[in-house]
């Protein structure tokens, strides 16, 4: 059924253009993760990073698709960008000229991806920097320092470089939501997890085959990430279906009778966007404090390593908070009634208007509770059982719902140009299809 979906894909000019198109930049973005950052010896970089395996590095490295650990110019990955969002939005509630910005449209909305651009230069000059400083007083096997040539003049070149390379994959990654099959950014971090997965694989054969991980083990972790993937999709697609009836109304001399739809609210509204959002503000300031070699730097480094309580406990505090912020970004249920009202609609039981945008709301922050519950899940409980089991690379559940998630999104998207041509999409029941989040 999925293939058949792919098959028909290719038949649509269009999307066959968008879909070569977005794998062409992903392969760009591939290809530049494997490019060096100059004046770095990379053999005493690659023990350093032997010996931070399971740290929030780890985790970081994760996100840049393995480009931290090589120090490559796209060492910093996407994350200032992320930050930069999450700063924009957060400033939007509260500062007048961008709140008006954010509701006049395509050209504010242009601008304020402008600020957003500018606040990534300015974040990742600072990360760079730190990172840049914290290289210099690393030592690899035998005391060798990582650094061939300190100075200004290699944190002056480090910084241009890896700032270069964000701003290069932001490029990417708007190219890819612009003119691809959308999700630019997403697909990006999708794109650096999916291919650390053979190597991830390699390793485990390896344990496997030497007898340092038991054969029982592996398939308990299988067992544990294929339960997951089902139960995340299950639940990106499950909707709370609030009843709306349209009177009947005549047009002319015709009468059109009344219809009975629905108001379709998703447990996850946000995403994978919590997951992503707390990620970046976690490990914006801890991965220039894990590079810093400082005594209690280095405690804040090691207190906010993965799998840690104070680290956990951040990271479902802050996806909380995004749940709920994100949701009330994205949907706006004063909107929502006066709509609904302007045509006729109503919800069974609720007076139309205020009482309407009342009732969506109390219903919208019931479900969004069980959403951030679930993505809180999803994304910790794995990965403290990962950490117990002391597996050799960093896949879990918020890795899990970044890949399944995006890849369902995706998947809606290239639905939305099938079935309009009367294609079949990527499941073949009508009442299968394909729910993406927005």
């Amino acid at each position: 059924m999925i293939g058949g979906g792919f098959q028909n894909a290719f038949k649509i000019p269009e999307l066959k253009k968008r879909i070569i198109f977005t794998l062409a930049l992903i392969a760009v973005y591939r290809i530049g993760v494997h490019v060096p950052t100059p004046g770095i010896d990379h053999v005493a970089l690659a023990e350093f990073f032997a010996r931070a395996k399971g740290t929030l590095l780890g985790l970081f490295d994760m996100f840049s698709g393995g480009a931290l650990e090589r120090l490559s110019v796209f060492a910093l990955g996407i994350m200032p960008y992320i930050s930069a969002s999450i700063i924009i939005q957060l400033l939007t509630v509260v500062i007048p000229h961008l709140e008006k910005l954010s509701k006049e449209g395509e050209q504010g909305r242009k601008k304020i991806t402008q600020y957003t651009r500018y606040g990534t230069v300015v974040l990742s000059i600072i990360q760079g920097f730190g990172i840049s400083v914290g290289l210099e007083r690393m030592t690899g096997p035998g005391g060798v320092s990582v650094v061939l040539d300190p100075g200004w003049s290699f944190r002056l070149m480090t910084v241009i470089t890896l700032t270069s390379g964000t701003a290069f994959i932001m490029w990417l990654g708007e190219q890819i939501t612009e003119r691809g099959i959308g999700n630019g950014i997403s697909l990006i971090i999708f794109a650096g997890i999916v291919a650390r997965v053979p190597t991830a694989i390699g390793k485990t054969y390896r344990l496997l085959s030497t007898g340092e991980m038991g054969i029982f083990i592996v398939l308990l972790l299988l067992s544990m990430m294929v339960l997951v993937v089902g139960f995340i999709i299950f639940i990106e697609q499950g909707q709370r279906r609030i009843p709306v009836q349209y009177p009947k109304r005549v047009v002319g001399r015709k009468m059109y009778g009344g219809q009975s739809t629905h108001l379709p609210l998703k447990i996850n509204t946000s995403g994978v966007i919590p997951p992503i959002f707390a990620s970046s503000i976690i490990m914006f300031p801890a991965t220039i404090a894990s590079f810093i070699n400082v005594p209690w730097m280095q405690s804040i480094a090691n207190a906010m390593s993965p799998g840690g309580l104070i680290y956990n406990l951040l990271y479902v505090a802050f996806i909380f908070f995004f749940c709920y912020f994100y949701t009330a970004v994205t949907f706006n249920p004063v909107d929502v009634a006066d709509n609904m009202k302007k045509y006729g609609g109503y919800i069974p039981g609720i007076r139309p208007g205020k009482r309407t945008s009342e009732y969506i709301d109390k219903v919208l922050t019931r479900i969004t509770l069980g959403g951030a519950i679930y993505v809180s899940v999803v994304c910790v409980l794995p990965s403290i059982l990962i950490s117990r089991f002391n597996v050799p690379f960093y896949f879990g559940g918020t890795a899990l719902l970044i890949v399944v998630g995006v890849a369902i999104d995706t998947m809606a998207q290239m639905e939305s140009h099938m079935l309009p041509r009367h294609y079949e999409g990527f499941l073949k029941r009508s009442g299968s299809r394909l729910r993406g989040r927005r």
